[in-house]
């Protein structure tokens, strides 16, 4: 998945070892998995050589990092050729049995 981090959200995942994000639509902390569970343990990170990306490798506990229930944000496929998409994947969770929406 991507996300946003500021230095709070940083912070707080340094002291705590779970990965925490800022929500710029919001404008809050996002603490992974504080709705769905799904939460993200900190293994690793890395950064860029522009100094200005972070890769965090993490613990996926529950099996799905997307909202959307599958378990990497990146399970549409664009085909090149025709630009049709197709989905890759199963989805782990229901979304609306998770969120109720």
């Amino acid at each position: 998945m991507m996300a946003w981090m500021n230095q709070d959200a940083w912070l707080e995942t340094l002291r705590t070892g779970r990965v925490c994000y800022y929500s710029r639509s919001r404008k809050k902390l996002w603490r992974k998995g504080e709705e769905s569970g799904n939460v993200q343990e900190l293994k690793a990170i890395y950064f860029d050589c522009d100094a200005d990306t972070l890769l965090l490798k993490v613990h996926q506990i529950g099996g799905a990092a997307c909202h959307e229930g599958f378990r990497s944000c990146f399970f549409r496929k664009i085909h090149p050729r025709d630009l049709s998409v197709t989905i890759e994947g199963q989805r782990v969770f229901d979304p609306a049995a998770v969120y109720g929406k």
